[in-house]
């Protein structure tokens, strides 16, 4: 299957955006995209906020745990300055709290805890038995296969992107009518892989944000692009179990068990493609319904 954008400078400049640069002792400055004017992705802020984190850890100690709270919407136009804070340093065990802000406002939080390897009991749930990645086709040239999506849903699929994301059946985010709240992608990194399994892991982090939380839309019948929905993530929260495979497809299966007062809960599962459990995500966000909305005039982020 041939791939219609071909997007390698993407995936540099994605793991170039996990790149701090130090300013002091536990402070540091995130880049953003060149050139970019938007709303900045939040799974960029929560991967900026754990490579903060990690840069204070020494190793082998590397992250399996992270929560995190989005209190404002960033720009791409500021730098975004992380402090982190050395809560407590154990034999096995490391945990830091960070600050992310922009011009002196904070827009997120993050505790994160890392561990030193050792080895003990695993167990973990099945991968869902579904058709392999080669059988489906890629975002970027699905948009033709669904009559009467908006212009922003066309423009948002059109998008380059650092990773191949190709989608088990209709999209969440393109989904018009009531149906089980469960979506299932699968996504391969479409650059070089990074050596360092700390980056990959911020990667990760990065990539965890993806339209997670429009599992918690479809048993409604309505999407991110109808004009008259305000979403937004609240916070985040996502569990490291394995190092992370980037040079092969991962499955990530979103569900959703609650929406109610405004709010929804979504969680997710990565698995490689041989059946592990590579990462758990949870996170809440703001949906609500807003006839008084103007269309939507901004496109949201495309990994």
């Amino acid at each position: 299957m041939t791939e219609t954008l071909s997007t390698p400078d993407l995936a540099a400049e994605l793991v170039a955006l996990l790149d701090l640069e130090p300013l002091d002792t536990d402070l540091f400055r995130g880049p953003q995209r060149p050139g970019a004017t938007a709303r900045v992705f939040g799974g960029q802020v929560v991967a900026q906020a754990l490579m903060a984190a990690q840069r204070s850890v020494d190793a082998p100690a590397v992250a399996h745990s992270m929560h995190a709270y989005f209190l404002r919407a960033g720009t791409e136009t500021q730098p975004i300055i992380f402090q982190v804070e050395r809560d407590f340093d154990g034999k096995s065990f490391a945990n830091r709290r960070v600050t992310a802000s922009q011009n002196g406002a904070t827009i997120l939080t993050l505790a994160a805890s890392f561990q030193r390897p050792e080895a003990g009991l695993e167990h973990a749930v099945a991968m869902p038995d579904l058709p392999p990645p080669e059988e489906l086709r890629s975002l970027d040239i699905l948009a033709g296969d669904y009559a009467g999506i908006s212009a922003q849903a066309v423009a948002f699929l059109g998008q380059p992107s650092a990773f191949d994301i190709r989608p088990c059946g209709v999209p969440a985010f393109l989904q018009t009518k009531p149906g089980t709240p469960v979506s299932h992608v699968w996504i391969r990194f479409r650059g070089s892989v990074p050596t360092d399994p700390v980056v990959r892991r911020g990667v990760l982090a990065y990539l965890s944000d993806y339209a997670l939380l429009s599992a918690s839309l479809i048993p409604h019948g309505v999407n991110m692009f109808e004009h008259s929905m305000q979403t937004a993530s609240l916070d985040h929260a996502m569990w490291f179990h394995e190092d992370v495979p980037l040079d092969d497809w991962l499955l990530y299966t979103s569900e959703s068990a609650w929406s109610g007062h405004g709010r929804g809960i979504a969680r997710g599962v990565f698995h490689s493609r041989d059946g592990r459990a590579i990462a758990h995500v949870t996170q809440e966000g703001l949906i609500r319904m807003r006839p008084d909305l103007a269309p939507r005039t901004t496109i949201p982020h495309m990994p």
